[in-house]
């Protein structure tokens, strides 16, 4: 016989403690009627005896199931095939003693009833049934207020399981309410917590004191605390750090939350605050408990001054809370992920004393989190957690749950179209990622979506490229070395140079190649007809950027953003303020509560040995905890010199029009994906195309394949040099954009050699700038023929 499916209980037999099972297979088992059998099930076991069934089918099985685990009073288990395996006889002699823990249904029947009265019903309703050490007895078919039995010994010790009679002693460890012993079922299996261990002791310490050793701080003159406030974004795992601390506490957990208490009706949600804390009060009398306000924000907001049904929802919640006496043995926790909605007077000592803010997880604390994700995953072993933790920055526990899930959905489509082992890889994870993106970015302000481009799609440029990885790349790539050389990362980088050099171009390749999250803004986003609504929107695209740092924050046109305050009509327009909160951001004078992050890395050169890896992790959080501020224009002169100054945009780096190399190399990549004719000479194109940006060596070779398809009637297969070549000549529009303005094209006034330090380029850009009446003089201009 292969397997036994498993089917529901007879009601004839429900409480009768029996499992049905084929003839055949009990003399197989050597089983007779009425044996002690014990059945393995995924969650746990069920003790029964074994009888045939009334049609004598084999392949079958039915149980009831009296005395099992714990685990599978919630989750009876169903739908199941077994393995004849699972079936073990077990001998179960005469019980001498047994020490239970009986659950009743409501406190009240608890309260008043006398413990005598409780045991003899006990010992009546245990005579003739087979119990099992840390089996639970179910006992809701006698119909009374005692609910389940839990088996916490035996006597004799030597044996595992056991029969009781009318001799057995049997002894009331404790009685419990159904509701204190489920919820108590409940926390045993909630998952592990991963890059929570710091802010999960630090709960525990607080919920631990109060509720467990209240004498301790009575004796020292000190009140215990009432309340404790979870601040942080949505995702990060409040309500499961709650749900797991209480059930390590063995605390129980009356859980409310905000919109559960709104009624309709004047003086409703009042009446229903209070049953809720008389809930709390009753649960507290049988042991710690705690009163969990999920939402916090929606059941108690900010008070205005018009007599609003949520004024006196939070001046009920206000008194009852301050009502509360030593004799209540209940912690209140609340949770919210917008703290300055609250108002404030819930947030001062002796209502909610502490608050305590988890924040975006860190480098670290996303390993740990992938790491107890992935555990119940068929993970392939070449999945390198450190690189994931890497590229999800700015993804909370909930995105990471989300990436794994689709993970594992990928793994499954591709192994339902083909045969294989079926495993998770890192393939399936890069796709995964492509999908599930931080949710801190689904709602901000400008672009995040970033199309990827490498640097072989730039031609040219290799000091600018070079300029830029350091930046950027390296401190992701190198950060140990950083660290060892006490170097920090740069605070931002401006680019600039005439239009169409690749400005845009280059940053989009250096967020691809680091693995950043990437945040682009423009006037557009930002400008609002009200005043203060701009300010507002940068500093949150700051905030934004700050959740899921390391971030390259990209103001594309910054001088349409940000003016100069000198040079500025009205002292105080929009750009003046723009200025000073971008000034104030860059800074990083301070953060908000929300946006605090794990605690801070401490590096220390000796100590305890670590893999390469985690140092390698350690090093990154110290160094890419910032955001990197890249701005992008072809006016500098109009920005203010306040925000060049190093420590805001360290680094200034010239983007200058591609010499003929560069030229060379454009051409290259723009002809790539063409059928250019074997005659096309790019080496004489780009002799021919001095002084051309990039943006017009691309627009030529578009021109030149339009011009081919326009020449042959559409039937044009390859492109032609002489194509090009008329291109060049016909049209003046394809002269360098730059030439009508004198500004990029005067080699002779070479004012600032590459040499000159980075404060006197400052100084010498401004001087140079106000001398200059006809346009920006752009330093490093090269000599070209023809000008």
């Amino acid at each position: 016989m292969t397997s036994l499916r498993l089917l529901s209980v007879d009601p004839s037999d429900r409480g009768s403690q029996r499992c049905r099972l084929g003839p055949g297979l009990m003399s197989e088992l050597g089983l007779s009627l009425g044996s002690p059998l014990l059945v393995s099930v995924p969650g746990g076991s069920c003790l029964c005896t074994a009888w045939p069934r009334s049609d004598l089918a084999e392949g079958f099985l039915q149980m009831d199931l009296k005395s099992s685990s714990p685990g599978l009073i919630s989750q009876p288990p169903t739908h199941l095939h077994l393995a004849p395996g699972h079936l073990t006889p077990l001998p179960c002699p005469k019980l001498k003693g047994v020490k239970i823990t009986v659950v009743v249904q409501s406190f009240d029947f608890k309260k008043h009833t006398p413990s005598r009265l409780v045991h003899e019903l006990v010992k009546d309703m245990l005579k003739g049934v087979h119990v099992h050490e840390k089996h639970v007895v179910n006992l809701e078919d006698f119909d009374t207020e005692i609910r389940y039995v839990v088996i916490e010994s035996i006597n004799p010790d030597s044996a595992s399981a056991g029969f009781i009679t009318s001799k057995t002693g049997v002894e009331i460890a404790g009685i419990q309410t159904v509701r204190h012993y489920r919820s108590g079922l409940q926390d045993q299996n909630t998952v592990s917590l991963g890059g929570l261990e710091e802010v999960s002791a630090s709960l525990r310490e607080m919920l631990q004191l109060p509720l467990l050793y209240p004498g301790t701080l009575s004796s020292l003159g000190v009140s215990c605390p009432r309340g404790v406030l979870l601040v942080g974004p949505p995702g990060v795992g409040k309500t499961l750090l709650v749900r797991r601390v209480v059930g390590e506490v063995g605390a129980s957990l009356v859980v409310v939350r905000g919109p559960e208490v709104v009624g309709s009706r004047p003086g409703e949600s009042e009446e229903a605050l209070r049953a809720v804390f008389q809930r709390a009060r009753s649960a507290a009398e049988e042991g710690p408990c705690v009163l969990f306000l999920d939402e916090l924000d929606s059941l108690c907001p900010r008070r205005t001054g018009s007599s609003t049904p949520e004024n006196r929802l939070v001046a009920q919640l206000l008194t009852l809370m301050d009502g509360m006496n030593r004799s209540d043995r209940f912690l209140i926790v609340g949770a919210t992920n917008r703290p300055d909605s609250l108002d404030p007077a819930l947030r001062r000592p002796g209502r909610f004393d502490r608050e305590v803010v988890i924040g975006a997880p860190t480098l670290q604390q996303r390993k740990a989190i992938l790491s107890v994700l992935c555990a119940r995953l068929p993970v392939c072993p070449t999945v390198d957690m450190a690189e994931l933790a890497q590229r999800t920055s700015g993804y909370v526990g909930a995105d990471l749950s989300a990436l794994c899930r689709e993970a594992a959905m990928s793994a499954i489509r591709e192994n339902s179209k083909g045969s294989g082992e079926q495993a998770v890889r890192m393939k399936h994870f890069q796709e995964a990622l492509k999908l599930v993106r931080p949710s801190c970015l689904r709602s901000s302000l400008g672009r995040t979506e970033l199309s990827p481009v490498s640097w072989e799609r730039i031609g040219g440029l290799d000091e600018v490229k070079l300029k830029l990885r350091q930046s950027i790349e390296w401190p992701m790539r190198f950060p140990e070395a950083f660290v060892r050389l006490g170097l920090s990362r740069p605070r931002g980088v401006l680019l600039y140079g005439p239009p169409g050099c690749a400005k845009t171009t280059l940053v989009r390749a250096a967020a691809t190649s680091s693995h950043s999250a990437f945040l682009s803004v423009s006037g557009a986003d930002l400008y609002s007809p009200y005043v203060g609504d701009s300010e507002k929107a940068l500093a949150q695209l700051f905030r934004q950027a700050r959740a899921c740092a390391p971030c390259v924050l990209f103001l594309d046109e910054i001088d349409s953003l940000i003016g100069s305050r000198s040079s500025s009509q009205t002292p105080n327009g929009v750009h003046t303020r723009l200025l000073s909160v971008l000034l104030n951001e860059m800074d990083g004078v301070g953060l908000k509560t929300l946006e605090r992050r794990g605690t801070e890395k401490i590096l220390q050169p000796e100590g305890a040995e670590e893999s390469h890896t985690q140092e390698q992790l350690d090093c990154q959080e110290v160094c890419n905890k910032d955001v990197m501020v890249v701005a992008a224009t072809n006016r500098p002169d109009c920005l203010d010199s306040a925000l060049l100054r190093p420590g805001r945009l360290d680094h200034l780096i010239y983007v200058p029009p591609p010499d003929q190399q560069a030229r060379l190399a454009i051409l290259k990549v723009c002809t790539h994906s063409m059928p250019v004719d074997a005659d096309v000479c790019l080496e004489d194109l780009a002799t021919k195309t001095t002084l051309y940006s990039g943006a017009d060596l691309e627009n030529l070779c578009k021109e030149a394949a339009l011009l081919a398809l326009q020449e042959e009637n559409m039937e044009a297969s390859v492109i032609k040099h002489t194509y090009f070549l008329q291109k060049l000549c016909l049209s003046t529009c394809l002269s360098p954009r730059t030439a009508p303005n004198a500004a990029y094209i005067r080699p002779a006034h070479r004012m600032l050699r590459r040499e000159t330090p980075s404060s006197s380029l400052r100084q010498q850009v401004f001087e140079n700038n106000n001398n200059n009446k006809n346009g920006w003089i752009f330093p490093n201009a090269e000599k070209e023929k023809g000008v």
